[in-house]
């Protein structure tokens, strides 16, 4: 995989907070956003496959009953009526 560098501006109190945490990893700046930038990545492209899947099961009209609903929510509540 090839890297290419790119530049954007980050207010200083973040950058402190970056290079105390590598300073505490021993880790230089360069791998610590590399580290966040993946984590990131990995986040929102599993948020979006979820959603892409949750729209697929919606087309196909693959719902939950009402009772699985009802029992999902009692249990999610400790049965609490709000």
């Amino acid at each position: 995989m090839s890297k290419e560098n790119i530049t954007f501006r980050l207010d200083s109190e973040k950058r402190a907070a970056l290079d105390a945490i590598a300073t505490g990893l021993d880790r230089d700046r360069s791998y610590l956003i590399n580290e966040a930038i993946t984590l990131y990545l990995e986040m929102h492209q599993w948020q979006i496959e979820e959603i892409q899947r949750a729209v697929a099961e919606a087309d196909s009209g693959d719902f939950a009953t009402e009772e699985v609903v009802a029992a999902v929510f009692a249990r999610l509540t400790n049965g609490k009526n709000r």
